[in-house]
């Protein structure tokens, strides 16, 4: 590379000062902080713990942002809803489920730029799911026809520890009883977005245009970057993995769903996960929601899934006991 002069050299460093004072201040305007490779930062461990349900309940006469002395008048806290989990029964002792000794829902309503929400959906505005015509009907005979629940291809997968339940690691990632925190770690080339409960990682292809044919159980993600926006695609969701119920949220994912998130800054310590659900076989149209994703300095520790649990070897085991019974019966007669 030839020199510049000496007599244009001053111009040169001139034009080079005002282009790196130009995009020092594009940089600063946006606000967002960035990664060496110059990608915006969203990493970090992140809590959606909410009290805030998917879908929005009667009592907030369809209004999507609501007041704090709204949300005192039903009681939407943390400790209110433990309380309805705990009175909610016909007064026999549970002898099935957690205590509320391991449950951590979250204390209060989710709030984006200071509005409290009454319902993660925003998107139809009645916060309701919009149901394609019978499509519940179909999906509960579906789930019907595989018969009695008493061999292990059948048991929910969130039971055989495949994936967490009630769509936690996503997408979209919902809120579930305990266990809601993620992780958020980035390179040039992926994004990894690891879910506490059940420790399932999700890989965000940030190369990739194409997806892959290969159902997952949590579906196949690509991504790319809009500004300050992270915006990750994902289809190709394993036909078994259909189903993500958890206490207050139910909602049903066909192998063809395509699922669009968004991560964005808010502040330095929320980001704003917004999502939109495309499943024309299940939803009559398109549905969104969001979710502040509130900065902790938690730790995720590894979760032990099957450790101790020793329900599913009982139901199994249950099952065998039953069949060897029938049978003695039959050949009895």
């Amino acid at each position: 590379m030839k020199a510049p002069s000496p007599s244009k050299a001053p111009a040169l460093l001139l034009t080079i000062a005002l282009i790196s004072s130009s995009l020092t201040v594009i940089a600063q305007d946006s606000g967002a902080p960035r990664t060496q490779w110059g990608a915006p930062d969203l990493q970090g461990v992140y809590s959606i713990a909410t009290v805030t349900m998917l879908e929005r309940g009667e009592q907030f006469g369809g209004e999507l942002v609501i007041s704090a002395e709204e949300a005192a008048r039903v009681g939407a806290t943390g400790e209110s809803y433990l309380d309805e989990l705990v009175n909610s029964g016909d007064g026999e002792p549970d002898v099935g489920g957690y205590n509320t000794f391991w449950m951590d829902p979250g204390e209060r309503m989710a709030e984006i730029n200071g509005e409290i929400r009454s319902s993660i959906i925003v998107e139809p505005e009645d916060g309701r799911l919009p149901w394609a015509e019978g499509a519940q009907r179909t999906i509960f005979a579906g789930r019907r026809s595989r018969g009695a629940f008493d061999g292990p291809e059948v048991r929910p997968m969130g039971e055989r520890c495949l994936v967490g339940f009630g769509s936690s690691g996503g997408p979209p990632m919902l809120p579930v009883l305990y266990n809601n925190h993620s992780r958020i770690v980035q390179t040039e080339d992926y994004v990894m977005i690891l879910a506490e409960m059940n420790h399932d990682a999700r890989i965000v292809r940030l190369r990739d245009s194409e997806h892959s044919d290969t159902q997952k159980w949590l579906g196949d993600s690509i991504g790319y970057y809009e500004g300050d926006t992270l915006v990750v695609e994902t289809t190709n969701f394993h036909d078994q993995e259909g189903f993500r119920g958890a206490l207050r949220h139910f909602l049903y994912l066909s192998p063809s769903a395509k699922i669009t998130e968004r991560f964005s800054r808010l502040d330095d310590k929320t980001l704003l996960y917004r999502f939109t659900v495309e499943d024309s076989s299940v939803y009559s149209r398109p549905w969104t929601g969001e979710l502040p994703m509130n900065a902790v300095d938690d730790r995720i520790y590894e979760y032990a899934c099957h450790e101790g649990n020793y329900a599913l070897p009982g139901i199994l085991a249950g099952a065998r006991k039953q069949e060897v019974e029938a049978g003695r019966e039959k050949s009895e007669q």
